[in-house]
């Protein structure tokens, strides 16, 4: 039985084998000989240029602002939070620095304070300020030359002494929010700080800052601070923010470790409220 050969060719196969050689061969010497970059030297931006690039990119962010319904609508610029501060076009370093700013207790009162605290360019500011809603008595006071950026009213009334009745008249707060304030204040022995009313369940930011126009912590209890490192476990168990099974992790990691350096080191232990640091602080004491 003969098996015919598969390298054997007719002329025309020859022919087109020969055509595909010389085609790779002539792409491989073009690809090595000829340079597809460009060493031409891009010229540095001028400040002019950055300028119209800036207007640009906030033409961008306004057509952003208009295409959003729900920002049309007048809004007070000390309550934005990261969502709304992005939908705004603010960048997160300029959200940062606001946010930084409003948890110091400061409060922004004008669009020229908005803009030194958070930096945005010109142009934004001129596309948001017109959206800016700020309360009477801040118009009143700015009037009167009263008030100044990140000063809040000065409050005469103590929260700790506050009734259900007088706490249902602040803006945002209804009768079940003010019985719940009440109840645990008396729960805790009195409201240490300003910064307690945090623990309040259904409490949001807004109603919370209205209420501390008002009220604020004047006649706190009198504690002593306890040393975290040298307080048994029924002590610390009797804490706000501690119960028994908290507070004998806590005494056990402590000699566990030698020791408790710093606050912050309380997070390692398992079910440890690390977001209530900042009050257990008035508490506790690392000396």
């Amino acid at each position: 039985m003969k098996f015919k050969s598969h390298f054997v060719f007719n002329r025309s196969q020859r022919n087109g084998i020969f055509l595909l050689v010389c085609s790779i061969v002539v792409l491989q010497i073009i690809y090595l000989t000829v340079s597809f970059s460009s060493n031409a030297e891009e010229a540095p931006l001028s400040s002019e240029e950055i300028q119209l690039y800036q207007v640009r990119l906030d033409s961008i962010k306004l057509a952003r602002v208009q295409n959003d319904s729900v920002r049309n609508f007048p809004f007070n610029p000390n309550y934005i939070t990261d969502f709304k501060g992005y939908t705004l076009g603010m960048s997160t370093d300029e959200i940062d620095r606001l946010l930084r700013f409003r948890e110091a207790g400061k409060w922004i009162n004008s669009a020229e304070d908005f803009q030194e605290v958070t930096g945005v360019s010109d142009s934004l500011l001129n596309l948001l300020s017109p959206y800016f809603k700020f309360p009477e008595w801040v118009k009143e006071r700015k009037a009167s030359g009263v008030i100044s950026a990140g000063i809040r009213p000065v409050a005469t009334k103590d929260l700790n002494s506050a009734s259900v009745e007088e706490l249902i008249e602040v803006n945002g707060i209804g009768e079940v929010l003010a019985a719940r304030i009440v109840n645990y204040r008396s729960k805790i022995g009195g409201f240490m700080d300003d910064i307690q009313l945090k623990d309040i369940y259904g409490l949001n930011y807004e109603a919370r800052e209205n209420l501390l126009r008002n009220y604020r912590v004047i006649d706190a209890p009198d504690f002593l601070q306890k040393n975290i490192n040298t307080i048994g476990v029924i002590e610390l168990s009797e804490i706000p923010y501690f119960n028994y099974e908290l507070a004998r992790e806590i005494v056990n990691y402590r000699k566990l470790h030698e020791g408790i350096a710093s606050f912050e080191e309380l997070s390692k232990i398992n079910e440890f409220p690390s977001d209530k640091i900042d009050r257990i602080k008035l508490y506790l004491t690392l000396d």
